[in-house]
């Protein structure tokens, strides 16, 4: 379909009484919802733990910050990771996946 035709079908919706959203916008919306929703099922020192990491704090620095032992901060990160659905992957690095949906929860 083209852009004029697809502006036309929105404009028939709306005049309808119905609503036309991007689908972009339907998608970065939807996103962050359940970005926002796994976050939300987080424990607050996981949060906190989580912010932590956004702000580039590696494991001794986040230990040390929380004051407690490295065995610790390991234990609240496998946690994260396993509440975001973030499994073991070669391919991706689960801290930055961890804290981009942090970032996508928070709406930026």
């Amino acid at each position: 379909m083209s852009h004029v035709g697809q502006f036309l079908d929105a404009l028939h919706r709306v005049a309808a009484g119905g609503t036309a959203i991007d689908p972009e916008v339907a998608s970065r919306l939807l996103t962050r919802r359940r970005a926002a929703e796994a976050v939300a099922a987080l424990t607050g020192r996981e949060r906190e733990v989580l912010a932590l990491m956004a702000q580039g704090l590696g494991n001794a620095a986040l230990a040390r910050r929380l004051d407690v032992t490295g065995n610790a901060v390991q234990k609240h990160i496998r946690n994260i990771f396993a509440k975001l659905g973030l499994p073991p992957d070669a391919e991706a690095d689960r801290r930055v996946a961890a804290v981009l949906r942090h970032l996508e929860a928070l709406g930026r």
